[in-house]
């Protein structure tokens, strides 16, 4: 799935997007697969498809920046924020990322662990 994997909705075109097409779009380092997400995101702002990124994808996203790329819990949040902030990107889970964002960045804690307190929280768990 590396490239997107399609789909249809009542809307039109859908469009499952996965890890490493995420990371080639961050780091360029497949400029061709790059600029794949990057037409994807163009056709998601005309409303053309929609794009959707599981949950899953974000937490192992944070996971590789974090221990291959060496990224800050700050920059990282910048990034997770801009994903999730991007018109035409659905991710699953949104509000839950969005606050284990918030504790990953201000408390110093793992964004995994923050995630679990906040979907914890959100399903009155806690």
């Amino acid at each position: 799935m590396e490239n997107g994997k399609n789909g249809n909705s009542k809307n039109g075109k859908k469009i499952v997007v996965d890890t490493a097409l995420l990371l080639h779009y961050l780091t360029d380092d497949k400029p061709q697969k790059a600029r794949v997400f990057d037409d994807y995101i163009d056709s998601a702002q005309r409303g053309e498809i929609k794009i959707f990124i599981p949950s899953i994808v974000i937490a192992e996203l944070v996971w590789i920046l974090e221990s291959y790329y060496h990224q800050s819990a700050d920059k990282i949040s910048e990034i997770i924020e801009a994903i999730l902030n991007t018109p035409g990107i659905d991710v699953s889970e949104k509000e839950v990322i969005s606050s284990a964002l918030r504790l990953y960045r201000t408390k110093n804690i793992d964004l995994v662990d923050a995630w679990v307190f906040g979907f914890a929280v959100e399903q009155k768990h806690i």
